[in-house]
């Protein structure tokens, strides 16, 4: 079959499982998800409530007062405030460079206290601001925040987790990027209803879990093979141990010590991952990041309540119905939890993609039947329900798909030696996308209409085949063998030589 579905049973051989530690100390880390899931759920409200836009953004109002009277699309195109959501990722793309070199040379821990405390400091200048600079400011700060959490939390993860729940628990990053969309869309419902300073609360509460991620840094222990890195080779074996609940760790350790040795050869990261043996992880650490953000699944996220408002929901039902995706999308992402060990990685990004393009076709087809071309028309209460149901089943369907997948994926396929540079790329790349559709998704439905919907389908097609037969099955596969499946996939096999199918060894190969 085109793709492959190989699983490596060479991990199998390994002594300990799965202990307490590694599971608490990987919920402890996946926490750092709640900082991006959070903004991802906070702007799209506070950029639809009346007193923020009055203070920062009057134009938006009074473009919003002649739209009702012209055309519903073009309600919020106005750039000014979609770079009040984009800026942040902006600032992550760069962050994210900056946060592969310090998560190489100075552990993880090091890179999620970075994160976490300027994650701290943007929520605290949002929170106070009296203008636009302030605000873009803040954004700024929250995005290095969120580039530097993004780039060492989904490596932590699969460092820690045993192969055959690496998954699951690398997942939990995506699980907390879900609970914070979904309480500050309840926050967001919350202060909607306060008489004033309301979007001042639901900005300022990020520092929440921003505190949340400086204290994990501080509590959480290193990963192996960060210590190993580092030159801390009893103190990785003594963590291996115990992260494994097993004293005899001797295999697994000398996988861990020869990728390390490898990945010491290596002067140069980012250039060695150009090198052909790399091209897998190279494309994968790209392709995937552009994918996940080209399903238009950020239009939902942070522009929800503006979305649901442009297709004539009212402020308050805008408002619930976010929290309404918010519960889905949290809810989904268990069914990812415990499908992605079980069913496999290939599984659930096909049947994902399948789903959300049905139903970015019906909502393109609901939406295009009740307001034309023109965007003269209102929704029944039948119609709006049906938008809202159909939208639920597509967040569902990247919840348990594409959206904890897109971490956990290029997370786990890089050996050690470009680990930090591949999970960079994927960082950035993902931010890159995030800021072109958050800074031009509202001008892009003012001037392509419902269309735009069916141009979102047609990525999730493409995508979709994209993975039917490029990428392998990397359930159950150690981290430090991830070059078997490689080697044995119909397309990949020729770019991989045959002493490189663990962990790069072969560091002269080209």
């Amino acid at each position: 079959m085109a793709g492959g579905a190989f699983v490596s049973e060479a991990g199998g051989s390994y002594e300990g499982g799965v202990t307490g530690f590694v599971i608490i100390t990987c919920i402890v880390a996946a926490m750092g998800g709640l900082l991006f899931g959070y903004d991802l759920g906070i702007s799209g409200g506070v950029t639809s409530m009346e007193e923020f836009l009055t203070k920062f953004f009057p134009q938006v109002e009074a473009q919003m007062e002649k739209s009702r009277h012209e055309t519903a699309y073009c309600k919020f195109d106005n750039q000014m405030l979609q770079l009040f959501t984009s800026s942040l990722y902006l600032a992550a793309l760069v962050a994210s460079f900056w946060a592969s070199v310090i998560t190489r040379k100075n552990g993880r821990k090091v890179s999620m206290f970075i994160g976490g405390l300027a994650f701290l400091i943007g929520a605290l200048f949002n929170a106070f601001a009296v203008n636009v600079g302030m605000l873009i400011t803040g954004r700024l700060l929250l995005g290095v925040g969120v580039g530097f959490a993004n780039q060492s939390t989904p490596v932590y993860l699969s460092e820690m987790a045993p192969a055959k729940i690496r998954g699951a628990l690398n997942i939990g990053f995506q699980m907390a990027i879900t609970i914070g969309i979904l309480v500050a869309n309840l926050i967001n419902y919350g202060t909607s209803k306060m008489a004033q300073h309301g979007w001042r609360v639901s900005l300022g509460l990020a520092a929440v879990p921003a505190v949340v991620m400086v204290i994990g840094s501080f509590v959480l222990p290193d990963t192996p093979n960060s210590m190993l890195e580092r030159g801390k080779y009893e103190e990785a074996k003594q963590m291996l141990k115990k992260i494994r609940g097993a004293d005899n760790v001797d295999h697994e350790f000398q996988d861990l010590l020869d990728a390390c040795e490898a990945a010491k050869k290596v002067e140069y990261p980012w250039r060695n991952i150009m090198k052909r043996k790399y091209r897998p992880a190279l494309i994968f650490c790209s392709a995937i990041p552009f994918f996940q953000q080209i399903t238009g699944i950020n239009v939902i996220m942070f522009y929800a309540p503006v979305l649901f408002k442009t297709l004539g929901f009212g402020n308050d039902a805008a408002l619930m119905s976010a929290v309404i995706t918010g519960v889905v999308n949290m809810l989904s992402t268990i069914v990812s939890i415990y499908a992605a060990d079980r069913y496999g990685r290939r599984l659930l990004f096909l049947e994902g993609g399948i789903q959300m393009f049905i139903c970015q076709l019906l909502v393109g087809s609901f939406i295009g039947a009740r307001f034309g071309t023109t965007g003269a028309g209102t929704l029944t209460p039948a119609t709006a329900d049906w938008i809202l149901a159909f939208i639920c089943v597509y967040v569902a369907g990247f919840a348990w798909s594409w959206g904890p997948l897109g971490w956990l994926v290029p997370s786990e396929i890089c050996p050690l030696e470009i680990r930090p540079a591949g999970q960079a790329i994927n960082v950035s790349v993902n931010m890159f996308f995030t800021f072109l559709i958050g800074q031009f998704f509202l001008t892009m439905l003012c001037h392509m209409k419902f269309g735009l919907f069916y141009f979102f389908a047609s990525m999730v097609a493409i995508m979709t085949v994209f993975i039917y037969f490029l990428l392998p099955e990397t359930r159950g596969v150690p981290i430090e063998e991830m070059g078997r499946v490689w080697k044995q996939h119909w397309f990949w096999k020729k770019y991989i030589p045959d002493d490189a199918v663990i962990g790069g060894h072969d560091e002269n190969s080209d």
